[in-house]
């Protein structure tokens, strides 16, 4: 109701549901409690969540975080109505930059703002928050949900991811030692992961006129393009576990800016990642999204990841141990390509741009 029934305006009146809110978080408190594991010292529910590091066994830890959103590919899951998929995508963003340093995941907290709060909706949200967490090794320790009535379009919300890792300060992984003669190892993405989707959407859904249950490469367009990121925690903990401190130079997260912006970032000055693109799988969703939407190949590697969604820049010799790693936790993965130093093709030069290797026009709808 509008008012108090003395004439006074209510909270609820002006659009914002306390009520909604509390079901929101008794719905989602069993989710997030099911990711607690050693450290969490208090969690849903409070106004601030506690995590010990004592629990680490690190002798000099360093503290690593990272801050993301899942970006316009949001848009999609409204068209679907489909919102159990964003949730493992705003993880991932945020946890596979952390784990760039060679930084444990620890804890995640995770911020939902909406126009209008649907308790079970919210739960379909944070379930894909808690999946991602799994996926990831690491707590939901806190999360906060905003009602926020004429800001955000009818049932349309937006979300942001922080997650905090610890990494032993010996074992930090910056790219400054890398060096000529490294090679460059790289694990498969599972699509599009979370970049580039206001070109996606204007090809898809602007230049085609498809609809979200538009059938796509055998698929509908919604499936094809809400595919969630990948997360590559549990593989590269074991990597660099395993090995010498040294076997891992850098690494990278090819999210926005694709390979020519993201790889420049573990190298030093004065060398180049000369990448060989016969050498990995690239799926089908890019060839057909730069023949649609007619977009050059450079264009293609700045805007998407291609196919390879994690980068491991690593000494000769060691990328045998990354590459069964990967493959004993279900992740195709590849030698790519080697360090050099830098000639005249710039930080990153791609050879070949071969893109859709069996791209076919008759599998597009």
């Amino acid at each position: 109701m509008d008012s108090d029934g003395k004439g006074g305006l209510t909270y609820r009146g002006a659009g914002v549901d306390i009520g909604a809110g509390d079901d929101a978080v008794r719905l989602i408190k069993p989710l997030a409690e099911s990711t607690f594991g050693p450290g969490v010292m208090a969690g849903i529910g409070g106004f601030a969540g506690l995590f010990s590091l004592g629990e680490l066994g690190l002798k000099d830890p360093v503290l690593v975080s990272s801050t993301d959103g899942v970006g316009t590919k949001l848009k999609i899951a409204f068209m679907a109505g489909r919102h159990d998929t964003v949730g493992i995508d705003l993880v991932a963003m945020s946890v596979n930059d952390v784990l760039v340093q060679g930084a444990r995941p620890l804890f995640f907290l995770d911020y939902l703002a909406t126009s209008r709060l649907v308790p079970e909706r919210v739960k379909e949200i944070v379930s894909g928050v808690v999946e991602g967490c799994h996926r990831a090794g690491c707590a939901l320790l806190g999360g906060e949900t905003a009602e926020m009535p004429g800001f955000y379009a009818e049932d349309e919300y937006d979300l942001a991811g922080f997650a905090v890792g610890a990494v032993e300060r010996s074992r930090i992984v910056d790219g400054s030692g890398s060096r000529p003669g490294d090679l460059i190892v790289g694990a498969a993405s599972s699509g599009l992961h979370s970049n580039g989707y206001s070109l996606v959407r204007k090809i898809v859904f602007e230049r085609l006129g498809l609809s979200a249950d538009s059938p796509l490469l055998g698929a509908t367009a919604a499936e094809v393009l809400l595919e969630p990121t990948r997360i590559y925690a549990r593989p590269v903990l074991e990597i660099l576990g395993g090995g010498e401190a040294g076997d891992v130079r850098g690494m990278v997260h090819v999210t926005g800016g694709g390979f020519l912006e993201n790889v420049p970032r573990a190298l030093p000055q004065g060398l180049t990642a000369r990448i060989d693109s016969k050498s990995f799988r690239t799926p089908e969703v890019f060839g057909f999204l730069m023949e649609a939407g007619g977009v050059t190949p450079r264009e293609m590697y700045r805007a998407f990841n291609m196919g390879v969604g994690f980068i491991l820049i690593m000494a000769p010799g060691a990328e045998a141990r990354a590459l069964e790693a990967f493959a004993r936790h279900g992740v195709e993965a590849w030698v790519i390509g080697r360090v050099e130093e830098q000639g005249s093709d710039g930080r990153v030069a791609i050879e070949g741009a071969r893109l859709w290797l069996g791209f076919r026009r008759p599998r597009w709808l």
